[in-house]
């Protein structure tokens, strides 16, 4: 009965969320609308919940979530230092003379500020904002438009710095370190996030590689949803030099932030602060900060924060009913069955 109740929970939670309830609700509220009626059914020990300040506090007091405010800040300040802006305009210019063109610069800039950023939220929505507009009038086809702007506006999730493999890095060394506990090494090795950063970055590479290939294929199958512009735009004198200026200030915010990371000289939350510092002032640089700039972006930091912060908190309520009602030893057995073994 426990077993089937924990089906019943999951389920629940992805017909929850696709009626578009945020995530951090639909856990917790799930959670909390199962855990009664599994102690009206006798079918759930209440001592579960009591684990639940705790959890919480070990939230609050990871270190490694640190990096966490760091990085959406880094985000924010660059979306308001409208780099996105100057990477799009040279890399429309670099690519025009293609069918597909603007859609080959959008991926480059959509993979420069999901490396850069590593939020998701703003970078498709500055994106979409730019490059929509300017592929509609130039007669790209309005659902291949939208596609290159959400794949290439999430490539965040997958390309570091990404608030998502901060977050997976904690649940993930915490996971394997238990795991090799309950296998008798008693001195267990860890995951940290920057191996999740160094492992990301070849798939996430690949994935734009991908997304490319894409949009060449279709662009030589259908030329006419992915057209170039009747006529030639003639490169101005500085035109390479106006690329370089663009692609600098991203790429050395990349080099000192994923580079120390992956090269071991820094933490993701040391890496993240100067990241941070960087993106101010990159801001300043460019004219953009001021206070009333500085007001908004801790400001938006903080709300995006406090989202991921409720997310959290609502899987950690979510695991422990789900716990409860023995829906862990109910997805070992799922797995065990499974043909293969133990890497099967």
């Amino acid at each position: 009965m426990d077993s089937y109740m924990a089906l019943w929970m999951f389920l629940a939670v992805f017909v929850v969320l696709l009626s578009g309830y945020p995530v951090a609700f639909v856990l917790s509220g799930t959670a909390l609308i199962f855990a009664l009626i599994g102690l009206q059914l006798d079918s759930f020990d209440a001592d579960f919940l009591m684990a639940l300040p705790n959890r919480l506090y070990g939230i609050m007091g990871n270190e490694v979530l640190i990096a966490v405010p760091l990085f959406v800040f880094m985000g924010v300040m660059l979306e308001r230092a409208k780099i996105a802006e100057s990477l799009l305009e040279a890399m429309s210019e670099l690519f025009a003379s293609l069918h597909g063109g603007l859609g080959i610069a959008v991926t480059i800039v959509g993979m420069l500020m999901a490396a850069s950023t590593g939020i998701v939220g703003a970078t498709v929505v500055t994106m979409g904002l730019l490059s929509l507009p300017t592929m509609l009038k130039r007669g790209y086809d309005p659902a291949i438009s939208c596609g290159i702007i959400c794949a290439s506006g999430t490539l965040g999730q997958i390309i570091p710095p990404s608030i998502v493999l901060v977050l997976l890095g904690d649940v993930i060394s915490a996971a394997y370190q238990q795991a090799q506990l309950d296998n008798g090494v008693f001195a267990p090795e860890t995951i940290s996030v920057g191996d999740l950063f160094a492992g990301a970055i070849l798939p996430g590479l690949l994935l734009v590689a991908l997304y490319l290939l894409y949009i060449t294929v279709t662009a030589w199958l259908k030329p006419d949803s992915l057209p170039k512009p009747d006529r030639a735009m003639a490169l101005e004198p500085d035109f390479y030099w106006r690329i370089f200026k663009s692609l600098l200030p991203p790429l050395m915010l990349i080099l000192a932030v994923l580079g120390s990371i992956v090269g071991g000289l820094a933490t993701p939350t040391e890496a993240a602060s100067v990241g941070a510092m960087g993106a101010i002032l990159l801001a300043f640089i460019s004219g953009q900060f001021n206070q009333r700039v500085l007001q908004d972006v801790i400001q938006n930091t903080t709300q995006i924060t406090s989202m991921v912060f409720m997310i959290l908190i609502g899987a950690a309520l979510f695991s422990l009913v789900f716990r409860g009602f023995e829906g862990d030893e109910l997805i070992v057995e799922l797995l065990s069955d499974l043909p293969g073994g133990k890497v099967g």
